[in-house]
């Protein structure tokens, strides 16, 4: 198996090295690239490959193909890949609400394992810890034709089918079953897993989920229930569980492109994930200050058409803070690398990026919008607040700032002193809007 570990943006020349990758390996991740949804239409936003050399976009996570396996990390200043790796699953944990605490992906923190191994080694001991405490079961209704009556008769069936053999009796009953959507869909995931496994611990965990689960009818992933499953205080710890289920578990396709191949894409447009993280962190916290939180919200138009009265260009904030009733705040996460101020007068931030805020300041009535980037070593110092802006014709101020993620303790209380105290400027004075809905 080639096994490959990359940066995003990054770059891969053709060869047979440890810092290479052989063509046909490349050749055949850049098919499993088209087939994600992902890699737009001929995957180049997830692999380009050129004549000397493959490259990756800003897409992260793991891209499998028949024989060879390549691993995306993003850029984050300070840390080495298992450190990286680590991050990720935490921001992944945060932004999608994962079963996966800090504890536990720090114990892959000194591993040299891949970001797919350590998901499937928490998926498989996070099934396991919850199996041992009981496997979800429920009552199912059954048909079977017994030596002696089992709940109610069916009477038709013995006055018909069973007329000649009158010692079965046919019986319409309900059991007690595993044998139900959510355990199907564990199993699932423990089968098509099981062959991705790397560590002989993992395979351990993953072989005696399989010898648990054997008597669950087995389900191809595409013919899953999900819209079966029944949550309740009962069995809420299967929640989270499921949720890490379904990522893994939609990483799945088929290869057409050259035989029957399979192929694994389990893959994160870093942009947004930076955008969740923020937001689910701010979500978590704010609201402690009084602060009400609107993720992609808002959602009201640039402009509205002369002729037909119909709103054109919707917007839609990536946070939207309120309080009392009125925006106080609006931040777009920026996935972008800042230039430090010494090198360049606008720190280069997109023109385009400014019209947006802009934008939003107008139509939000926010007295102030704040632009957030990834902190980097190349900034000098620390996270900060760069830069203050007012934005001529008003009073709303634009605030351009990093943060480090990085340094993951304290991260929500650093998160609020740039977006609620290094961001407020005297004079700042706006009208306000009520504040809006999602």
């Amino acid at each position: 198996m080639i096994r490959r570990t990359i940066s995003e943006w990054g770059r891969l020349a053709y060869g047979d090295g440890p810092n290479e990758i052989p063509q046909q390996a490349a050749q055949r991740l850049a098919a499993a690239a088209r087939m994600s949804s992902l890699g737009g239409s001929d995957g180049s936003r997830i692999v380009t490959l050129g004549l000397r050399e493959m490259k990756v976009g800003g897409i992260v996570g793991v891209l499998a193909a028949e024989g060879c396996v390549l691993e995306i990390l993003p850029k984050i200043d300070g840390l080495a890949d298992t450190s990286v790796r680590q991050q990720l699953v935490h921001m992944l944990n945060i932004a999608s609400d994962l079963p996966v605490g800090i504890n536990q992906t720090a114990k892959f923190e000194t591993q040299s394992e891949s970001l797919l191994e350590i998901l499937i080694r928490i998926f498989a001991k996070r099934v396991l810890d919850a199996v041992r405490r009981g496997m979800p079961r429920t009552y199912l209704d059954e048909e079977n034709d017994l030596p002696a009556l089992r709940g109610k008769l069916d009477v038709k069936r013995q006055f018909t089918v069973l007329a000649a053999t009158p010692q079965r009796l046919a019986c319409r009953y309900s059991s007690l079953s595993p044998d139900i959507a959510l355990n199907q869909i564990v199993k699932a995931a423990v089968t098509h897993l099981a062959p991705m496994a790397e560590t002989q611990t993992t395979k351990q965990l993953l072989a005696e989920l399989t010898f648990v689960y054997a008597e669950i009818t087995p389900v191809r992933p595409k013919l899953l229930r999900w819209d079966l499953v029944r949550l309740d205080r009962t069995n809420d710890v299967w929640r989270g569980i499921l949720s890490l289920a379904q990522l893994l578990l939609d990483g799945l396709f088929q290869m057409t492109t050259a035989g029957r191949q399979t192929g694994f894409g389990l893959l994160f447009e870093m942009n947004l994930l930076f955008e969740a993280y923020v937001a689910n962190t701010l979500k978590r916290s704010a609201a402690q200050q009084g602060h009400k939180i609107r993720v992609q919200g808002g959602r009201i138009h640039c402009l509205r058409d002369l002729a037909s009265d119909k709103p054109r260009f919707q917007t839609k904030p990536d946070v939207i803070i309120c309080r009392e009733g009125r925006n106080e705040l609006i931040v777009d996460t920026k996935w972008k690398k800042l230039t430090a101020p010494e090198d360049a007068n606008n720190l280069a931030v997109s023109q385009a990026d400014i019209y947006q805020m802009m934008a939003y300041a107008h139509l939000y009535k926010a007295s102030r919008v704040l632009l957030l980037y990834p902190h980097h070593e190349g900034l000098g110092g620390d996270e900060r607040a760069f830069s203050h802006h007012r934005i001529n014709g008003g009073d709303a101020t634009v605030t351009i700032a990093s943060i480090d993620i990085s340094r993951r303790p304290s991260f929500a209380d650093r998160l609020q002193d740039i977006l609620f105290r290094q961001t407020h400027t005297e004079g700042a004075v706006a009208t306000h809007s009520a504040c809006v809905s999602p």
